[in-house]
């Protein structure tokens, strides 16, 4: 507990959740952190897809930019509107739920569900990449830095919905004004630089046709877009007017993102940079504009802590959405639950296990993750923008043609782009996340059959048609020798019912033996019944008593009685044998058969 404490802090009452809830600069660095930080590699990415038809096809870089900035622009409209019809939150999952039917719902919640993972390894992988590209010597140690960076960011979480807003505003806002600052550095230093063409180098694949690659690189750079969502999903985050404070903070999400994608974009294609595994986009072109000073070092360090940071739109709306699922009965209901700090605890200790053992399998490379990328998110948003269009053609409220009109241009936009990202990055693992959906609503939809099936079966109408009235009641107290713990038990046992028998089981004749002379003198003459074991198993004895007494007493009831003594310290359990629990474990799936324990509580 002192543990816990050291690392999360003190428990908050129920009565103060209001009070945890964010402003909209906490609520921007909160929820925009993973678009904001996609600036950071969203440029590269279309560049290193552009790159396979020859340098000279990296000139469309901006206008590649500027289409996803359009993109962004629409996705963001629609999600203006989603916030303020579904304040309560839930996103896509529950506007597609609501107005669509339960299967396209849990499809656009399994592909958040898996987007949200994808969006921590690879925003934790950029940012580490970011320093690795600064000092090439930690490039070792990579994998083990992505590690101890997600592992800060859950326990951080783990400390609540304001502290971590705390924690991560300021790294948020001194990347936005770091990237400004290269931006108007880089205006300035045009005036005397002179523009750098592409040019196509012998040997390249100047054959393909570009079309291809251009919508090649229109999907990797798509990966900007994920995150955008996240403020719809979480709307009871942010401080009453609820709606208003997380549109508000969506329109200057988008807005920033806009300015620094395009900036960004444009000026890379000025000073001629091209894409290199060993140092991003953003580190050439800071090179290029501050050389390797100060300046420079501050905008490599500030686009680490963000991209590391950028994780936490993804900690902050995984549990959220999953509790929403949860309480829907279609994930674990453990989900459901607030820990100590007021934030789903469960939910976000899942997200950082699956992230580690994914940044491990693909071994902390962006590369390989963008394509895994996005294509959860899209489906996210067509499903969701079909939703709202349904929704606002069945309430027919005022202005309903104009909302039904930009939802449906944004279902529209989003569907034409997951068919190309679902297309253009299947060869290169799009294909895991096309598999991975559709086996999380198989599982999503038995979890659900099982909680009904639970209900119905343990209904009071069910539990009275079927009452049992016990006719006997047998007491059998499993011992392993003669002391305090046992006596406990046994008079505890005298007390359920007057059949009541100890079990032995015989591991060594002479200690057997001096067992016997002690029973008579302190065990209450209860009957002490001894089973020979030869190969050492207590489970086979104690079970085939167990059917014994139940095809003596069909209409009974046994219990077995556990004696345990308990140890002052918590290593002392490491010295003893755990059988109690062993026989607990097996008793659970025996059918009219009930186990408990007595506890001895030791002193030292």
């Amino acid at each position: 507990m002192s543990i816990k404490s050291f690392l999360i802090g003190s428990p908050i009452e129920t009565i103060k959740e209001k009070h945890e809830r964010l402003s909209r600069k906490m609520g921007l660095a909160v929820f925009s952190s993973d678009p904001l930080s996609s600036v950071a590699y969203g440029t590269e990415e279309i560049m290193f897809a552009l790159m396979a038809g020859g340098a000279a096809l990296l000139s469309y870089t901006l206008p590649i930019a500027v289409a996803i900035v359009i993109l962004v622009a629409i996705v963001a409209t629609s999600y203006f509107q989603t916030v303020h019809a579904y304040s309560s939150g839930g996103g896509a999952y529950i506007v597609a739920k609501d107005n669509l039917g339960v299967l396209p719902g849990l499809i656009a919640g399994s592909a958040l569900l898996i987007d949200y993972v994808l969006t921590v390894t690879v925003s934790v992988a950029a940012g580490i990449a970011a320093i690795t590209s600064a000092f090439p010597a930690t490039r070792d140690h990579a994998v083990a830095m992505c590690i101890a960076s997600i592992l800060f960011i859950t326990i951080i979480n783990l400390r609540g919905v304001r502290e971590s807003g705390k924690v991560f505003s300021l790294p948020v806002y001194i990347f936005i004004g770091s990237l400004l600052v290269l931006i108007a550095a880089s205006l300035t230093k045009s005036f005397t630089f002179p523009h750098l063409e592409y040019h196509e180098v012998a040997g390249t694949a100047a054959n393909i046709f570009p079309v291809f690659i251009i919508l090649k690189a229109f999907a990797s750079g798509c990966a900007t877009l994920t995150g955008i969502e996240a403020i719809s999903n979480g709307v009871r985050a942010f401080k009453a007017p609820e709606a208003k404070n997380a549109g508000i903070t969506l329109v200057w999400m988008a807005f920033t993102l806009a300015v620094l994608t395009i900036g960004i974009a444009y000026f890379a294609n000025y000073y001629g940079i091209l894409p290199n595994p060993d140092e991003t986009v953003v580190s050439q072109l800071a090179r290029t504009v501050f050389s390797k000073g100060i300046v420079y070092y501050i905008i490599q360090f500030a686009t680490m802590l963000v991209l590391i940071l950028a994780a936490n739109t993804s900690f902050a709306d995984f549990p959220r959405l999953s509790s929403i699922m949860a309480n829907d009965r279609y994930l674990p209901r453990q989900l459901s639950n607030r820990g100590d700090k007021l934030v789903f605890s469960n939910g976000i200790l899942i997200l950082g296990f699956l992230s580690v053992l994914l940044l491990v399998l693909f071994r902390g490379d962006t590369h390989s993750l963008i394509p895994l990328y996005a294509v959860g998110v899209f489906t996210a948003f067509t499903l969701s923008q079909a939703g709202m269009v349904r929704h606002w053609m069945r309430e027919k409220g005022k202005g309903w043609r104009k909302s039904a009109v930009i939802n449906g241009a944004g279902c529209i936009t989003t569907g034409v782009v997951l068919v190309i990202i679902a297309v253009e990055k299947f060869t290169h693992g799009a294909w895991i996340v096309l598999i991975a959906i559709p086996v999380l609503v198989f599982l999503t939809r038995k979890v659900h059959r099982h909680y009904l099936s639970v209900a119905e079966q343990l209904s009071v109408e069910k539990c009275i048609a079927r009452v049992q009235e016990f006719k006997h009641h047998s007491v059998i107290i499993p011992v392993s020798g003669v002391q305090q713990a046992v006596i406990n038990a046994i008079q505890y046992g005298k007390v359920l019912s007057d059949d009541v028998v100890a079990l032995y089981v015989c591991l060594d004749e002479m200690e057997t033996a001096r067992i016997k002379q002690k029973w008579d003198r302190h065990c209450m003459g209860i009957q002490l019944i001894i089973f020979d074991s030869p190969y050492r198993s207590i489970k086979e004895p104690l079970m085939e008593y167990i059917d014994e007494v139940k095809s003596i007493h069909p209409d009974g009831v046994i219990t077995v009685v556990l004696p345990e003594f308990v140890p002052s310290r918590w290593w002392h359990h490491l010295l003893h044998n755990q059988t109690a629990l062993f026989i607990k474990g097996l008793l659970l799936f025996k059918k009219g058969v009930v186990s408990t324990s007595v506890p001895f509580h030791l002193i030292k």
